[in-house]
């Protein structure tokens, strides 16, 4: 089958768990590696689904890959081909269909509760789970689009429009990810708030968060793949 491509654009913003998961069920991907200057694709012919990680740009940077990125996701959406997005690849999904991306109220950052709305891994997830975020911007939802996922500071937290799925939150994090991010955005760290966290509180109890989250993320990425030629 043919792989599925992951979208990097920056190096410490790798696939993470959702890597693991892809092993785990024997499904092959290609990391493009925008932040190295990699080439993207022109076409989605012998690709199985897309996924776009996070990143500090916003959807709104006059960015060299930018058009092509939302080029391949009307492209995948028209054709029904499955689409997953984390975070900046949420935004990005958000913007190809005809969504905005504007500055949020507050930043979010750190573990901070998600409310799932409309059913989403046949139904199997928590009302409420602790979630991974790291964002600044937020998306309005495309026409069409069902709203799966929401926070106290954030509305838009989640998306899904047919075969695409769009996340403001991560769900892709591992331990080693968690203090990596601390420390490359950590001036982003300065001034804790009720929806920033500190580099201490967002380390705490990691083994427990993290279990904890990919739990989830084994629901959602279940529910997703399903929806693509490999599931």
């Amino acid at each position: 089958m043919p792989p599925i491509l992951i979208f990097r654009h920056v190096s410490c913003e790798g696939p993470g768990y959702l890597g693991r998961f892809l092993d785990r069920r024997g499904v092959a991907y290609r990391v493009v590696k925008i932040d190295r200057g990699e080439s993207m694709p022109s076409s989605i012919d012998g690709v199985s689904a897309l996924v776009f990680l996070g990143g500090p740009m916003s959807v709104n940077d006059a960015l060299p890959w930018m058009h092509v990125s939302l080029a391949l996701i009307r492209a995948a959406h028209r054709q029904r081909l499955p689409v997953l997005g984390h975070c900046l690849g949420g935004q990005l999904i958000a913007a190809a269909l005809g969504g905005t991306v504007s500055v949020n109220p507050v930043k979010e950052i750190g573990w901070l509760p998600v409310r799932s709305g409309n059913a989403v891994g046949r139904g199997v997830l928590p009302r409420q789970f602790d979630a991974f975020h790291w964002h600044g911007e937020t998306f309005t939802l495309p026409v069409g689009a069902t709203h799966l996922f929401t926070s106290d500071a954030c509305r838009h937290q989640g998306f899904q429009s047919g075969n695409t799925l769009a996340l403001q939150f991560h769900l892709e994090m591992q331990k080693d990810m968690v203090s990596a991010w601390a420390d490359h955005y950590a001036e982003e760290l300065r001034d804790p708030s009720d929806t920033v966290q500190s580099r201490v509180d967002m380390t705490r109890d990691l083994d427990t968060r993290i279990s904890a989250l990919h739990r989830i993320a084994d629901t959602i990425y279940d529910h997703w793949l399903a929806r693509s030629p490999l599931g």
